[in-house]
This record gives C-alpha cells, structure tokens and sequence, in this order.
C-alpha cells in the first residue's frame, strides 16, 4: 500500500508519531538543502499541518536522509528490532493484525531458536586439524561476533554490536560462506533475541516512522516506500517474491549449480526443496546471476547468453540488453523492482478480479498456497482488493505455482494458444475485458439477448458488478488511476462507491455505473443519498472530491434537471454509449489529448464534443 493511502487510512494521532520523525529530519536537513527548505516554506513551515500529498512528496525529498538515520536508529534498536524489521518489510506483511505479526514473531524465533543449536553443535564438534569445512567457517564467525558483541564490556560500556562493527561481520561472513540463516542464529547465541515484548518493539518502531498502527483495527501498516527504504538498509537488491520467481524459472541443473557453489547438499534433494533452501542463504541476486548458476569455467559469453534467454523467460521488457555481464544483472533486477505497476496494468481491475476467481474454480488450492507463499492472515477473506494492497500481482500469483502446475491450469482453462503458460492465461483476460468493452452499451441496457449473441455469457444478477468492472477496466485505458486501495479504505458495509479516481494524491473523481434494462435511468433520490455518503467518506479520509460522474445507459429529463441544481455536490453526467466514443477517440490518436478536466464540466457531457478535442 502507497504511503499516501496508508495516510488517508489513519487519524491525525496514528500518523503523528511518523510525522514527528519526519518533521525533525526535515528541519535538521532544511539548512543544507535549498529544495527542501522551499517545499517546507511552501506549506508555511508546519510539516505537522500538510496534507498527505504534501507528506508524501517531503518524504520522497528527504529520503536518502531518512534512510541513514533510520539505519543509524535501527543499529542502536538491537536483535528483536531487526527481527521484526525483517517479517514487516516480507511480501504480504505490510499490512496486517498485530496478533499476526506476533504468531509470525513467534513462529520466526521458534524456528531460529532450533537453527542456532543446531549451528552451535557443529561448532562445538570442530575440524580436523588443517581442514577448512563449514564448522571452521562458523567457529571463525561465531568468534568475531563475540568479540564484536563483548568487547564494549572491557571499556565499560553496554554489550552490542555497533554499526561499523555489523558492516566489518557482513564482509567477514560473505568471506567465509555464511549464509543468511546461520549469520542470524550465530547473533542469537552471542546475543539471545527476545522471545515476548513485541507490541512494546512494535511502538519502538511506530517512533523511527517505520510503520503505522490503526488502534481501531489493530492493524499495522508498512507503506511500501518504507519497504523499499528497508531493502535497502539490509542490502537486498530484490524482494523475496522476485528472487523465487528467478529459481523457479531456473533449470534442476543450474539450482544444483547454486548450492554446490556455497557446500550445500543437492543429491537426493526435491526441486521444491532446493528453492526453499537458497531463498534462505540470503545470497545476493547479482551473486546468483552472474556465477552461481553457471558451471564451472563457463565463459562470460555464455553466461550473457543465459542471462538473455531468462529476460525472455522472466517477460522482462527491457530497452537494452546490456554490454557487459554485470549491466545485464542491473538491468533484471530493475525489471523486476519497477514491475509492479507494469503487471497490474497488463489487466483491468475487472481482469484481474476475473483470473483470480478462475484459477480459484480450477485450482482450489492456490487460496492456501498464497496464504504460505505470503505469510497471509488465515482469518482475513483473500480476494483481490486485498491482494493489490499487499502488492500482489497476477504474475505473483502464477508465479507461486510449479510450470507443471501452470501448464494444468492452462488446460483446465482451456486455453489453446501456444506460447509461455503464464504469459497467455494472463493475456486470455486481458481479451475477455477488451470483448465486454467492445459491448459495453449492450452491457449497460443489461440486454443479455445481444450478449449472448456474442457469445458472452452472464448471469444477470452478476450484470451489474460486470458493467462496474468494465467501467474501471475504460478509465484505466483512459489513463486514470482506478484506487482500488483507497476504495477498500473508504467503502463500509453499507455505503460502497463503484470507482474512485485517484487525480493526485489528495484529490478524486467518485464514480458510478448504473444500469438500467428499460428505459432511462430515473432514480435520482436514490443516487443522490449514496453519492453524499461517498462524498463525506472521502472527505473524511482527506481527500477532496473534484467531481462526481455518474455512467448509465442514458438518464431521464428530470434526473439531468435535478444533478443541474444539485447544489451540495459537483455531478456530471455520461451516456454509456458517450464514454465508449471517447476511447475510441483516445485510442485511435498517437497523441492523445485528454484531461479529466473533461470530465468535470457538470450536467449532461456531451461526448461527441469530448472525443472530438481528444
């Protein structure tokens, strides 16, 4: 979830704790950096009086600042910090229940608490004399840690391990081989980690501005640009989910590869099993592509060679190639940390709401297998609402499956067009909603008679949610940013607003599609009371309300007459038939000129005006 709808989603008091950090990083900076002191003047100088698009935008300016003293902080904060540092910053746990958050605590140190006795029991049982096997590597680091941890003691000082110290271990342990896992249970024996007081850690990290807590809903919040400030500070290049959907796409030969590379076992070893265990080493993706993969004295070449081949495996749409072999790596891993809006955009929120609910009639199982693959809460309802505020992708999703996996979904969905399994399920909803675009008049009059003439079958009490969707599905290729994140925050069991169109991010167009089987759309009485009540939820949440902009098949007399002398809310009008001319205007210019201030001209809009200035 973007840092702006974390905003609109907490009161003044939950986000005041990151405002206050905010606030003093930025007037400790303000007097060296020119561009920031101007935005502060600009909002006369009350960072604690800004709106969230002006947080937002002084969170981007400060960055490189907020990170090194968040780093600084962290470092000071100790093992229980960075533990859970570690779960909040994982795919799906950005927002979630404390409770959860604690079960996952909980389970994490279990599960290091084990892996260090096991650690400790090869240290303990040594080497042969002028052998350097993995117990000599992990005695050696065991003993730097200690010594980093307990020589403060000698000059009376409290027992830890500073950050220049951390940054010497990094270097040591890439040096010896140590993997992620074992670096993390050797600190836990030189220095136990906390097993209980996570809420009090929760609220040590709520006042570096690391995360949001939702007192009302016990919920915490990790916005995603926080996220991507976390990767950094720990030396990840890529998320977890990224580097997963490289090994799956790996061959059995080149995993093998990998562990051999860093002593691990790989003979009778399961596919499955190899992944779960270099996820775990904690290498380095750049380490992974440009040597692990590879067999021995393979030449740079070929290496490119391969590197190439997986850009194309991966559907990475890339610009260039790269001239050497470490650009390529540059290049993947760039690809991947930007495709997040690239692969929602491949589908319609209609489209993505469609595959989900199709892979989940074919292969019940992929509702638990996202629930492991993202450490997802068991008692939350998962749908795709909630999947695009985790930042979950349809790609994502078809990625936690094995290609044979894939290649049966593909069948059971019957589709026959050859090509990379994910790419053409993908693609195959992409068409399905370019098909109901095509007859979205027909929709909107819920003529089931004309549709099923095209061979679109609906039921018609799922109409109504199937104009909603292609509605979106039209405003998205219009260039509008449907808020799907800010809908789910702002929408209650009893008033829920069809569309919401983020215009920036303190600023929204409403949106509702009405259908109607006979006749013109006449129940403005009706409409008027839910428009309101969006209005006042938006508002509530500190959004203005530019326009709201009301779609049916075509509208009553009366109702034109009464959104004209409406005098509590701005409301525009549009004919179904009227926005499906404006995309194909829009679609047919190279250029498109197009603005929502199109949109926002009240009454009845006339569309053949529209598409003739687009």
């Amino acid at each position: 979830m973007k840092l702006s709808n974390v905003l609109s989603s907490v009161n003044q008091i939950e986000k005041s704790k990151f405002v206050n950090f905010l606030d003093r990083v930025c007037s400790e900076a303000s007097h060296t950096d020119k561009e920031l002191a101007r935005r502060i003047r600009n909002i006369d100088g009350q960072i604690k009086d800004a709106s969230s698009g002006e947080v937002t935008l002084l969170f981007k300016l400060a960055l490189p600042l907020l990170t090194k003293e968040v780093k600084r902080l962290l470092a000071l904060s100790g093992a229980q910090a960075s533990l859970l540092v570690n779960i909040l910053s994982r795919d799906g746990n950005c927002v979630a229940q404390v409770s959860w958050i604690e079960r996952l605590y909980t389970k994490e140190w279990k599960a290091i608490n084990e892996h260090s006795k096991s650690v400790k029991e090869l240290i303990e049982q040594g080497s042969e004399p002028g052998v350097f096997d993995e117990n000599r590597r992990l005695g050696i680091y065991y003993s730097c840690v200690k010594e980093a941890f307990q020589n403060d003691e000698l000059n009376n000082r409290e027992a830890k391990i500073t950050d220049e110290e951390r940054g010497i271990l990094n270097v040591l342990a890439n040096q010896l081989d140590v993997t992620a896992e074992d670096k993390v249970a050797i600190e836990h024996l030189v220095d136990p980690i906390d097993k209980v007081g996570v809420q009090e850690c929760l609220n040590q990290l709520r006042e570096i501005g690391l995360l949001f807590i939702s007192k009302k809903e016990q919920t915490v919040y990790v916005p995603d640009e926080i996220v991507s400030m976390l990767y950094r500070i720990q030396g990840k290049q890529i998320a977890d989910k990224h580097l997963l959907r490289i090994l799956r796409t790996l061959a059995d030969a080149e995993l093998s590869n990998i562990l051999k590379a860093h002593d691990k076992k790989i003979r009778g070893v399961e596919r499955t099993q190899k992944i779960e265990s270099i996820a775990k080493m904690g290498l380095s993706a750049t380490q992974i592509l440009a040597h692990d993969l590879h067999g021995e004295k393979v030449l740079v070449n070929v290496k490119k060679e391969r590197l190439k081949q997986l850009i194309d495996d991966l559907q990475l749409k890339l610009d260039k190639l790269g001239t050497t072999l470490e650009e390529r790596c540059e290049l993947i891993l760039e690809a991947l940390n930007t495709s997040a809006d690239r692969e929602f955009n491949v589908l319609s929120a209609a489209g993505y709401k469609a595959l989900f609910e199709t892979i989940t009639e074919c292969m019940p199982k992929i509702v638990k297998t996202l629930r492991d693959e993202f450490e997802l809460e068991d008692n939350i309802e998962l749908d795709v609402e909630r999947l695009r505020a985790l930042s979950i992708t349809p790609y994502d999703i078809l990625y936690t499956l094995t290609n044979d996996e894939v290649k049966s979904l593909k069948v059971a969905m019957e589709i026959t067009r050859r090509g990379d399994a994910r790419q053409v399920i993908v693609e195959a909803f992409a068409n399905a909603t370019d098909k109901l675009i095509e007859n979205y008049e027909a929709l909107a009059r819920r003529d089931l008679a004309a549709l099923k003439q095209k061979n679109i079958e609906i039921a018609e009490a799922d109409i109504g949610v199937k104009f909603e969707e292609v509605t979106k599905a039209i405003f998205e290729e219009l260039g509008f940013e449907v808020d799907e994140d800010l809908r789910r925050q702002i929408n209650t069991a009893k008033d829920k607003a069809d569309i919401l169109i983020s215009l920036s991010d303190d600023d929204v167009i409403i949106g509702e599609a009405k259908t109607c089987k006979n006749g013109d759309f006449a129940k403005y009485s009706t409409t008027s009371r839910q428009i309101k009540a969006y209005v006042n939820r938006c508002e509530s949440a500190g959004k203005r309300v530019s326009q709201v902009l009301i779609i049916a098949p075509t509208f009553s007399s009366d109702f034109v007459e009464s959104a004209e002398l409406d005098t509590e809310v701005n409301i525009s009008l549009l004919e179904a038939a009227g926005l499906k001319k404006i995309l194909e205007a829009y679609k047919s210019r190279r250029n498109p000129n197009f603005s929502a201030k199109l949109l926002t001209k009240g009454g009845l809009l006339k569309a053949d005006l529209i598409a003739k200035r687009i």
